[in-house]
């Protein structure tokens, strides 16, 4: 096959072998980890009631995740990121296995409520330091088995793997809590780690590109912080995904919505964790099919301002129906945006680069995701819970206006 029929052709990335193992590793692990997490946001808010206690997970994992961020993208790049991959998948399910335990109704009946969620918490903790480690190895890993002409195809093969994963887990953790309980759905979470884990190991070794003690830990971190910085595409679009979802994470509240606003239970809580997910799906499919040819800068800008609108409907709706609706918009024109930003990531990396400048964007990642579900849990303390999702809605939307004028290299960016 010809270059120019690979980079036509929608399934190029999954015909590799290699690749497909690490995408159905990576499945079985996202899988299980948006299991956690939506089980963690309503184990943690029956044990407390408290919407800010939800904010408090967010803020336990991202500061070790952001903490380490640059120093694990130097030891990945002068490392066998395979190894690393598998301790970091490794301790994950070390951490799952403590987290079944805890929710076992011996620890449940000796312990009070507060010590359980204080476990939890620490836990969470070590979460977000395996996890500043397993994610940019898991991209860098791409750019080392994919030929270039199809890293294109690739990037949108791994979002739509991840995603994939994501609605499944959200949807699947739900359901579960509701039929089987928080222990037993732990259970499960382990099984699918451990999945994850047997695929990854079928992955070959992936040897550094850059010599161990070649650079100082800190002329290495710094030399990724400065290809991020030259390179306004990549800081432009990381910079507005940051401030669109660190403002417009309406998810961190979902649990709230749930049970006390739209009353749908544990089952409507997974539904509507998942429906942001299966919204980007849906896209991601289209995408694979008819990639985004040209104005890719101008379409991100219009996606993240359609994504503030979507959650400020989120934020005043009273029915189900119309907050899933809303939640699956946002959905589709976030999975534009992270198609829109892999790319331009994949493409403009080098690959003895690639573990840091991947672990900048999870800083980026981390830092918009958890820190947000933590300003979330800030802003529903301080302003109640429905204005609180409608200001994030809103600063979305004002952080777009301000880059459309502001960032013109972006807006107009092409690849």
């Amino acid at each position: 096959m010809t270059d120019d029929q690979q980079r036509l052709d929608p399934f190029a990335a999954v015909r590799i072998i290699e690749y497909r193992n690490l995408m159905l590793g990576r499945f079985l692990f996202i899988m299980g980890l948006r299991m956690m997490g939506t089980l963690v946001g309503w184990w943690i808010y029956e044990l407390t009631n408290a919407p800010f206690a939800i904010g408090i997970i967010g803020l336990s994992e991202v500061i070790p995740a952001v903490s380490l961020a640059l120093y694990a993208g130097h030891i990945i790049d002068i490392s066998e990121k395979r190894k690393i991959l598998l301790i970091g998948a490794g301790a994950y399910l070390i951490c799952a296995g403590l987290l079944f335990f805890l929710s076992s109704a011996t620890i449940s009946s000796q312990l009070d409520n507060h010590y359980i969620a204080v476990f939890i918490y620490i836990i969470i903790f070590f979460t977000g330091v395996f996890r500043a480690f397993t994610g940019p190895t898991m991209h860098s890993i791409i750019g080392l088995i994919v030929p270039r002409n199809i890293l294109q195809n690739a990037t949108t093969w791994s979002q739509g793997s991840w995603l994939s994963a994501s609605v499944i887990g959200h949807a699947a953790g739900g359901v579960l809590i509701a039929a089987l309980g928080i222990h037993h759905t732990l259970l499960v979470i382990n099984f699918l780690v451990l999945g994850g884990l047997f695929f990854m190991f079928q992955i070959k070794p992936k040897l550094s590109l850059n010599e161990p003690g070649e650079k100082k830990t800190w002329e290495s971190v710094k030399e990724g912080l400065r290809f991020v910085w030259n390179t306004k595409e990549v800081l432009g679009a990381l910079l507005l995904d940051l401030f669109a979802v660190l403002f417009g994470g309406a998810v961190a509240m979902i649990p709230v919505y749930a049970k006390d606003i739209l009353k749908v239970g544990a089952e409507g809580f997974g539904w509507l964790n998942a429906a942001a997910d299966i919204g980007s799906i849906i896209i991601i499919i289209l995408l694979t099919l008819h990639p985004l040819r040209k104005q890719q800068g101008k379409k991100l800008m219009f996606a993240i301002a359609g994504f503030g609108i979507c959650i400020i409907t989120f934020a005043i709706s009273k029915s189900f129906w119309i907050s899933f609706a809303a939640l699956l918009i946002s959905g589709v024109l976030d999975g534009i945006s992270v198609v829109i930003r892999g790319t331009i990531l994949q493409l403009n990396t080098p690959n003895n680069m690639r573990g840091r400048v991947m672990s900048v964007n999870s800083m980026f990642i981390n830092s918009s995701n958890e820190l947000g579900q933590f300003e979330s849990g800030v802003a529903a303390k301080l302003m109640g819970v429905i204005p609180s999702v409608v200001f994030g809605g809103s600063m979305t939307l004002l952080i777009v206006i301000a880059t459309w004028f502001k960032a013109p290299k972006l807006k107009n960016m092409e690849y």
